[in-house]
């Protein structure tokens, strides 16, 4: 999946693959900069909700049906678990749950060290016919 204008204009990118899932990453910038000397709160929960994006369509990809459908994101729920630092950033997902309407995805991110992440969240997606595909 090749990443969106917004995640490319917030120098985010597809660091490696995992287990058929990539691993979506983002530098410390200017541009992501929170308060001073932190990345912004709203750039992680847009790295988190890239790399939820990423893992899904990976997954449908995997299963076939990734160029018949949409995403539409249904909900997402961020967990901020400590200051993103001055360094890069990492983000990968898990698909929970994928069924033929619903799925459930499952996103970490952290820093240097894995065991330790910074936010984390949950992502609720519709799975939709994509547009003239229905019927």
């Amino acid at each position: 999946m090749a990443l969106p204008p917004y995640a490319l204009s917030m120098g985010m990118f597809t660091d490696h693959d995992e287990d058929g899932a990539p691993v979506i990453a983002m530098d410390f910038s200017e541009r992501n900069t929170g308060r001073p000397g932190f990345l912004h709160g709203g750039a992680i929960g847009g790295l988190l909700e890239m790399a939820g994006f990423a893992t899904l369509h990976a997954h449908l990809e995997r299963e076939g049906i990734d160029a018949t459908v949409r995403l539409k994101p249904v909900n997402i729920s961020i967990e901020y678990l400590r200051s993103g630092l001055p360094e890069r950033i990492f983000a990968y997902g898990e698909v929970v749950r994928a069924g033929r309407r619903v799925a459930n995805v499952r996103v970490e991110a952290w820093q240097a060290d894995r065991t330790k992440p910074v936010a984390s969240c949950w992502m609720n997606f519709l799975i939709a016919p994509k547009k003239g595909s229905e019927g």
